[in-house]
């Protein structure tokens, strides 16, 4: 486990910078008035797609760390508790150790051997066993396969089998199986259908609990704490039983809950995976494009599950993910279609509808559309769905199919769009950007150049003029120029290998190339490009015509004629060159 990486799949940069700072769209990215200086057109920039931002104003940037470390003056270690408690992290869990995995190991031994006790407990259970075989119409293979269990409603029973097994009290705790009540030490799970949850290699790491007698005063659900081992925000349930049939059937199929995905299965669909009660994460759409990028929603028919769709159509969107939605014809959701009729769930499955085209026809019904305001609720959600989307051609097609939806014209709808977007005015449109020397760094125009040669490979070509290498005003401004200037021919979109200990940085000139210089031609930006080389060996040849000012000072003091008659020949050639 990796605090810093667990919060960046917990939190977004908007999120965090959004606490801060009113953001507003800017075409993919996000713009806000710079917290840095008293600007009064908006020059800090957040790029969502890349979790970096940066402050024109200043030349400010970095990561969502850099920025709460600048805003509320802590070092790293401060910035890195502020987001744990943001993202609802326990630090503690991630201290490192020589016993870390000796840890691990014993809390897996622990959550095994519950496990097995869960399940034994089952099969004493009458009451149980009806409500899985019975109500719920699983089978015993089912239970076999997804190691359903039952934990009895005894105080400290299965706390009093782990402490004759050697276990400790901070064991059991640490591993999420007991807690302490008024009574002392006992059972964390009471009652309640215990549902194992495993890693995607099929160890247990924690447990879903269902209340088996309905109690109004008890939640019906209720998961094991974040542990060492669990994490809520980043499991996956059903994933080591869906690993293969999501290979061989190139999809896989997303739903709410852990019992949707077990009738499924059941039903003999079984490239189903769920998020298990928590939101739509990164995270999870990462692993998951790990296997396929045909990812097909099957969430609940209510509002909740209609949000939880439109989200996942931005998130998909710049993850490069085909989304598709499942219609759920005949249920309330996919564990009562596919108990009900196994053959309507799977025809389902294979009859997905592309996720924009089914959010179109949901909002067409929802709204009336021939009444103004019917058209401007139906309009206003659509755009915002429709920015999210990365394909301009794919934009174009939904204003075209919004227009025709609410009979209005092109033009308006266009112009609805721009108003959204607030982009009908870009900061950086001229066909020259001036170089970048107000603030605290007089070399951020050297971050332009970089960008431009990062970002837009026909600029190379002003490395065939430069005759000696430039000397950047930073060690890891220089080391991306070396890198460049060996790999001349690559389209860099992507922080490369050699690259990721500059990775934020790299990120940085990427949103550069693109904020700065989306709007120029190649001839443009090749021009752009020469002008800041000029500028570079300037500002370097100003730096060393006053290294030999002071050498030739010294030299006069020594009274050392030759070493200045020597030291006043270069300095003269560099005059001679910064007039040229």
């Amino acid at each position: 486990m990796d605090a810093v990486e667990d919060i960046k799949a917990k939190l977004s940069i908007d999120e965090v910078i959004g606490d801060y700072l009113e953001l507003k769209r800017s075409g993919r990215n996000l713009k806000a008035i710079s917290p840095f200086s008293n600007e009064k057109t908006a020059s800090f920039m957040v790029s969502p797609e890349k979790q970096i931002w940066h402050d024109f104003s200043s030349n400010r940037g970095g990561n969502m760390f850099s920025f709460v470390m600048e805003m509320e003056g802590v070092d790293f270690r401060g910035a890195l508790e502020l987001l744990a408690r943001k993202a609802g992290l326990d630090l503690s869990l991630y201290q490192r150790g020589p016993d870390n995995g000796k840890r691990k190991a014993r809390l897996s031994e622990a959550l095994e051997l519950a496990t097995k006790y869960f399940q034994q407990a089952l099969v004493k259970s009458p009451s149980a066993q009806d409500y899985l075989l019975k109500k719920r119409g699983f089978t015993k293979a089912t239970l076999t396969t997804f190691r359903l269990g039952y934990s009895p409603d005894s105080d400290n029973g299965l706390v009093s089998a782990l402490k004759k097994r050697g276990f400790t009290e901070d064991e059991i705790k640490a591993a999420g199986l007991g807690t302490q009540r008024y009574r002392g030490f006992g059972d964390m799970f009471r009652g309640r259908i215990m549902v194992p949850l495993k890693d995607p290699q099929g160890g247990v790491i924690g447990f879903t609990a269902r209340i088996l007698i309905e109690d109004p005063n008890a939640p019906k659900y209720f998961n094991t704490p974040q542990t060492l081992l669990y994490d809520k925000g980043r499991h996956i349930f059903g994933l080591s039983e869906a690993k293969q049939a999501i290979r061989s059937s190139s999809h896989v199929v997303m739903v709410e809950g852990n019992l949707d995905v077990i009738s499924s299965h059941q039903a003999g669909v079984k490239q189903v995976i769920a998020t298990a009660g928590t939101a739509l994460t990164d995270y999870h759409l990462k692993t998951l494009a790990r296997f396929s990028e045909d990812i097909r929603i099957a969430f609940d028919q209510d509002e909740a599950g209609l949000r939880a769709t439109e989200r996942a159509i931005g998130m998909s969107a710049q993850a490069g993910i085909k989304l598709s939605v499942i219609d759920i014809e005949g249920g309330k959701d996919p564990d009562e279609l596919a108990s009900k009729d196994p053959k309507a769930w799977a025809a389902a499955v294979d009859k997905p509808v592309y996720a924009m085209d089914w959010l179109r026809n949901r909002y067409t019904k929802m709204f009336d559309i021939k009444s103004a305001p019917g058209k401007k609720d139906y309009t206003n959600l659509m755009l915002k769905v429709i920015a999210s989307l990365q394909d301009p051609v794919e934009q174009e097609h939904y204003l075209d199919a919004l227009a025709t939806d609410i009979d209005a014209s092109r033009s308006a709808i266009r112009s609805k769009y721009s108003q959204f977007k607030e982009v009908s005015e870009r900061r950086y449109k001229r066909a020259r950007v001036e170089p970048i020397q107000s603030g605290p760094d007089p070399h951020a125009y050297q971050d332009q150049l970089l960008a431009l040669l990062i970002g837009h490979p026909i600029t190379r070509r002003v490395l065939e003029t430069i005759d000696n290498e430039p000397v950047f005003a930073s060690p890891e401004r220089q080391f991306v120029f070396e890198f460049v200037a060996l790999h001349p021919h690559d389209n860099i979109t992507e922080v490369p290998e050699d690259l990721q200990n500059t990775a934020d940085y790299v990120k940085i000139l990427l949103l550069l190339a693109e904020e700065l210089y989306a709007t120029f031609d190649a001839n443009e930006r090749l021009r752009e490009a020469h002008d800041l080389v000029r500028h570079l060996q300037k500002d370097y040849r100003k730096s060393e015509i006053n290294k030999l000012s002071a050498a030739i000072r010294d030299a006069e003091g020594r009274g050392d004629d030759k070493e200045v008659a020597k030291l006043l020949g270069s300095f003269n050639n560099l005059l001679k060159q910064d007039k040229e």
